[in-house]
């Protein structure tokens, strides 16, 4: 008796055992399932939180300020957060980075192949106004330079960019994103070119249409304005603090160029080189690094409840198994009577437990990719296989099997021939 006719017998028996095999098969794949559903969800969070975080490249960052002091109980006493050995700069601690500052920068930083972009967040949830349309009240308008869009990468559909001129004068002209342009003026987005819109009471000339970037659960990059920086002072209720935005040519001198940024704003803050900083420097991918770091931990989780499931795939195999060698001891009788040895039994009972194992991780594996790119649907992102996890799967699921069916077949193999033929 060969080992692949112990393979053939097992598979008859598996067959043979409908019930029995299908119940065994749904407890082992419910648990692959979750695992790899679980997982092929969050990768599609991932890589929807990629796109919806990253608003520039992953060539650039920004500078912004960052109010250094943290309150705590009822705020009378502060705390303030400063690296060994550096000392606060008492003078513009406190200060938001003014438009002199950010402009002073722009003119001072050179570093090769560099776009450095001024910009300003103005007030959020706006309502935009055309005649007698209007939209949702969740624009944002943002005021920024000439290299806005290319730094934080936007392109323009139809229309032109904001001018040195635009910028000087801060004159009301405005480059809409592309959901603004849709719901005000329908099908055709592209009419809005030299047309007069609303800003709560201010009127804008629209110079531009942006293409679209595209919206998921995460952000909403085309509900935007564009305007000037210096228009954008209009509003009461505008950020006080400017941003820089830098984009380099190569993403390998981004380390390089954020050095570089750090000394000369420095400078521009007039920093002792024995003070710490009161500005911050962010990656483009900041957020997108954090929101991932929080769904790994929810990784583990699912892994863990995939492992729990697992084990309690094992035990229910193992006792099924079990069962089958008192309802085939006769088999194993005859089986050894015939020639057949203790090696041959073993082989056929793991064969047994392997293959209704295997076929759980077939069903799962399928299963878990089908629900978790339901997620890959509802964010707008492309089909999901998180094959690494899928190999994982079929390799726990073979461990489950061998586990499950070791002590059955041992036991199926010590079996006396004589007793095994005479067993009622």
């Amino acid at each position: 008796m060969t080992t692949l006719d112990s393979l053939s017998l097992a598979w008859r028996t598996v067959r043979s055992n409908k019930l029995r095999t299908g119940i065994t098969v749904a407890i082992i794949a419910f648990g692959i399932m979750a695992l790899i559903g679980i997982i092929t969800a969050i990768s599609a969070m991932n890589q929807s939180l990629k796109e919806s975080f990253s608003f520039m490249g992953a060539n650039a960052f920004s500078i912004r300020f960052k109010d250094s002091r943290i309150r705590f109980g009822n705020g009378r006493s502060d705390v303030t957060k400063t690296k060994r050995g550096l000392k606060e700069k008492k003078s513009n601690l406190g200060k938001s980075i003014r438009r002199e500052e950010a402009e002073f920068f722009k003119t001072h930083f050179y570093f090769p192949g560099s776009q450095v972009s001024i910009y300003r967040r103005g007030p959020g949830a706006q309502e935009i106004h055309y005649e007698e349309k209007k939209t949702n009240p969740q624009i944002t308008l943002w005021g920024g330079d000439e290299n806005y869009l290319i730094v934080n990468g936007y392109s323009i559909e139809i229309g032109r960019n904001l001018n040195s001129l635009d910028i000087e004068s801060g004159r009301s002209i405005c480059l809409l994103g592309s959901n603004v342009a849709t719901k005000l003026f329908g099908a055709r987005p592209e009419k809005c070119i030299d047309k007069i819109i609303r800003v709560g009471s201010l009127p804008y000339r629209v110079v531009g249409l942006l293409k679209s970037k595209g919206s998921s659960a995460m952000m909403r990059q085309d509900d935007m304005i564009l305007t000037s920086y210096t228009n954008v002072r209009h509003f009461a209720n505008a950020n006080p603090s400017y941003l820089i935005g830098v984009m380099v040519s190569d993403v390998k001198q981004l380390d390089v160029a954020t050095d570089e940024a750090t000394s000369v704003f420095r400078a521009v803050r007039q920093l002792e080189p024995i003070e710490e900083i009161n500005f911050v420097i962010e990656r483009s991918d900041k957020f997108a690094e954090l929101f991932i770091g929080f769904l790994s931990s929810i990784t583990g989780s699912a892994g863990a409840i995939g492992l729990i499931t697992l084990i309690g795939a094992a035990i229910g195999l193992m006792n099924i198994m079990l069962v089958a060698v008192n309802e085939r001891t006769k088999e194993v009788g005859l089986i050894k009577a015939i020639g057949g040895k203790s090696k041959n039994v073993r082989q056929q009972f793991l064969f047994e437990s392997l293959i209704i194992s295997l076929l759980g991780a077939f069903f799962g594996i399928v299963l878990g990719v089908l629900v978790g790119n339901l997620f890959s649907i509802v964010l707008k992102t492309g089909f999901v296989v998180p094959w690494a996890w899928v190999v994982i799967g079929i390799v726990i699921c073979s461990i489950v099997g061998l586990a499950a069916g070791i002590y059955p077949a041992m036991k199926a193999a010590k079996l006396n021939p004589i007793n095994a033929l005479r067993y009622e």
